[in-house]
């Protein structure tokens, strides 16, 4: 009975913590959404309704750690490390087949995965174009050629301690993951062209052609 009262009180407060954060300032890129990049793609594309305007949708974050099949705690750093730096709670993801090359079994937990949406994405969005990617090695942009055709873009991350909610003294193995920028975009075009207003430093300027 104390324990069911407690998760109760445990949920209450978590909700009344998200009200609050909601009521907060707005995310600075959810502002440049509406107030810059709508009438900038509006006027290079010629949309004839505003609703027609690319927007980003979610931001999803997986990472895959194959060493947890012999060590469990590896996978245990790696979950709190990605709660920490996308803030929100993180999904156990598990293998679909057994490979016993790799001694892996189905089921078995293999990595983890957020998907950030709103508020969370904006303010996520913004901690990686700003604060993180400058802290790449040699970093002079990311590639352009990542779109998978249907308007998302994918980004892979090698080191995690970019981010500043790591503490890089405290690391015990260097791992990295795949965040994917999930758009409404109709094309790899127009994809593009939303995220660069938004801010992302892409190195290659070619043309993104679509696909067939």
């Amino acid at each position: 009975m104390a324990k069911e009262k407690k998760a109760k009180e445990e949920k209450k407060a978590e909700k009344k913590q998200t009200a609050v954060r909601e009521k907060g300032v707005p995310p600075r890129l959810h502002e440049k959404y509406a107030k810059e990049i709508v009438p900038a793609m509006m006027k290079q594309f010629h949309y004839s309704n505003v609703m027609q305007v690319p927007k980003l949708e979610k931001i999803a974050i997986n990472i895959g750690i194959g060493q947890a099949t012999q060590d469990p705690k590896l996978l245990e750093t790696a979950i709190a490390e990605l709660e920490l730096i996308t803030g929100q709670k993180a999904a156990v993801t598990k293998a679909k087949k057994a490979i016993s090359n790799f001694k892996l079994r189905q089921g078995l937990a293999i990595g983890a995965r957020v998907t950030l949406r709103s508020r969370l994405m904006y303010e996520f969005f913004d901690r990686l174009i700003t604060l993180a990617m400058p802290q790449i090695r040699d970093f002079r942009g990311i590639s352009d050629r990542s779109f998978d055709g249907r308007g998302n873009y994918t980004l892979g991350i090698k080191e995690q301690f970019i981010f500043p909610e790591i503490d890089a003294d405290k690391i015990t193995k260097i791992s990295g993951m795949d965040i994917t920028f999930v758009t409404t975009a109709k094309s790899d075009i127009e994809a593009m062209e939303l995220l660069k207003l938004f801010g992302v430093p892409f190195v290659k300027r070619e043309v993104v052609t679509k696909a067939s």
